[in-house]
């Protein structure tokens, strides 16, 4: 089963890596938490690295055209993948 589905967890923004006056933590647009699980993929990686802080990317960064591509390279078979007929072959542009 875990081949055949691909969860996807996501949000659209992490939390602030430190605390506010009010002692929670505010919207951080800079980084994002997702987690990928089944699909076939490769378990137990860890994509990119942040700063000790968990405030800034070490690494390159990953943005939602990487995601939708992995989703669709997952889901379907590159070359040969078609939603609608006289889409081009290219559903994803990297």
């Amino acid at each position: 089963l875990a081949d055949d589905i691909l969860l996807v967890i996501s949000s659209e923004m992490g939390r602030s890596p430190g605390k506010q006056s009010n002692g929670g933590t505010g919207h951080w647009a800079r980084l994002t938490p997702l987690l990928v699980a089944g699909g076939g993929l490769n378990m137990g990686q860890i994509i990119g690295k942040t700063d000790a802080n968990g405030g800034e990317a070490t690494t390159k960064l990953y943005g939602p055209e990487h995601l939708n591509a992995t989703i669709m390279q997952t889901l379907f078979d590159g070359p040969e993948a078609r939603l609608v007929s006289g889409l081009p072959t290219e559903l994803v542009e990297t």
